[in-house]
């Protein structure tokens, strides 16, 4: 057998003749290209979490054929000759992080957001689909992921810049309001490739001059967006930090509400009913509030101050009604910012959630939420080789998954940092 010691992206030994050259061949290098050769990988010998069966199956190894795992096998399980193999010694084996609200439009963006364990990400509006590009790369195995599912141009009543994105939205240069203007974006959407649709209930929070409450869209004009959508076989995520906005997005039919700052009960007990989804992330407000990171403003870290203990109240209040929960970082894993999922993993758990629904957030429910829980979102044999390794027990420690040491996505190795000692 082969000892897998795949380098990982960005690993600093071949330096660069500039900057930019350094990275482009990093880049080309490691996401490029799969492992010459490779056709079984097994993860040997580790602790595996299943998500599905909320138990930890113990001493395992995990065997990949090509994109797919093909088995797991139990202890004493022997490789079979010529496989790359990466001992893992009893460390532990999670499914790979879902992001159900990320910014992903770069490859540079993609290569953070996958160290940093995220296999499957759906973007949250991007400015020229660069995210349908992202999950061409992905699909053709040029790319090792993460697996993208994308939703295109935000559908938002003034496009700005993003008018640009392709020549069939000239008409909505004066803006975004009518139904003939809802339908035609959502169909531009769909025929670049998007799969599913972002629009908004309410104003944003990470801007000084705007109220994150205000309505923004009716339930008529979200109705229209939902229905159009579904008419291309796509379902639709509604950005809504205030009660009113989010109500009329869930009466509207949306999949789910992003954010969800000030819910009330009443908008809670309806998202039960209507079995919608919420993605709160967390971890945005955490950053309105500290210095550094996508967000540094003095008058939005006054706005983060109370807008962080209403969140964290709907989020002990949507766990309670038992509403799905999923993980979303909100980031476009730019070079300056600092939220992760593995964050939103741990803050999940300080908000009450048991180790084990913190992990199940952002794998199996992440997955459920974008239709994907047959292909992935779990450990199992038949569904894509999306997978992490973490050092302890993170069901005894959260904290062990902020510290990822192997990424599988698609059956490709883009990470591995073991073994510690000499090579």
């Amino acid at each position: 057998m082969r000892r897998s010691t795949c380098g990982s992206i960005g690993d600093g030994a071949r330096a660069p003749i500039t900057p930019l050259l350094g990275l482009l061949l990093g880049v080309l290098f490691c996401f490029g290209q799969p492992a010459a050769g490779q056709e079984t990988l097994v993860l040997h010998q580790g602790n595996l979490i299943d998500v599905q069966a909320g138990e930890v199956r113990e001493w395992v190894s995990v065997v990949v054929e090509g994109r797919t795992i093909q088995a797991i096998e139990g202890e004493g399980y022997t490789p079979p000759p010529g496989a790359d193999v990466i001992d893992l010694e009893g460390r532990w084996i999670l499914p790979g992080f879902i992001d159900a609200h990320t910014h992903l439009s770069s490859l540079e963006s993609a290569r953070r957001a996958l160290l940093s364990g995220v296999t499957t990400a759906r973007t949250s509006g991007v400015s020229a689909y660069q995210d349908v590009a992202l999950k061409e790369l992905v699909d053709t195995g040029r790319l090792p992921g993460p697996d993208m599912v994308p939703a295109g141009v935000f559908i938002t009543p003034d496009l700005g810049e993003t008018i640009l994105a392709d020549p069939r939205l000239a008409p909505l240069a004066d803006g975004v309001n009518t139904s003939e203007e809802l339908r035609l974006l959502v169909e531009v959407n769909a025929d670049r490739g998007a799969e599913f649709v972002k629009t908004r209930g309410t104003e944003r929070a990470g801007l000084p001059e705007t109220d994150p409450r205000q309505q923004v869209y009716d339930e008529e004009q979200l109705r229209v967006i939902v229905e159009e959508a579904n008419r291309h076989g796509m379902s639709v995520q509604a950005h809504a930090h205030g009660d009113e906005g989010a109500r009329a997005a869930v009466r509207a039919g949306v999949r789910s509400i992003e954010h969800g700052t000030y819910l009330s009960a009443e908008t809670l007990d309806l998202m039960v009913e209507e079995g919608t989804f919420l993605v709160p992330t967390f971890s945005t407000v955490v950053d309105l509030t500290e210095p550094g990171g996508d967000y540094d403003h003095p008058l939005l870290r006054v706005r983060g101050s109370h807008m962080l203990p209403r969140l964290a109240e709907v989020v002990r209040e949507a766990h309670r009604r038992g509403i799905p929960i999923a993980t979303g970082a909100d980031t476009s894993y730019g070079a300056e910012g600092v939220i992760r999922i593995a964050h939103e993993v741990v803050r999940f758990v300080d908000l009450g959630m048991t180790p084990m629904e913190a992990i199940r957030s952002a794998t199996l429910v992440g997955a459920e939420l974008l239709e994907r829980d047959e292909v992935t979102g779990s450990v199992e044999p038949g569904k894509e080789a999306d997978l992490i390794v973490v050092e302890r027990s993170p069901l005894e420690d959260i904290r062990a998954v902020e510290d990822v040491l192997v990424v599988v996505s698609n059956g490709q190795v883009p990470l591995n940092r073991l073994p510690f000692g000499l090579r």
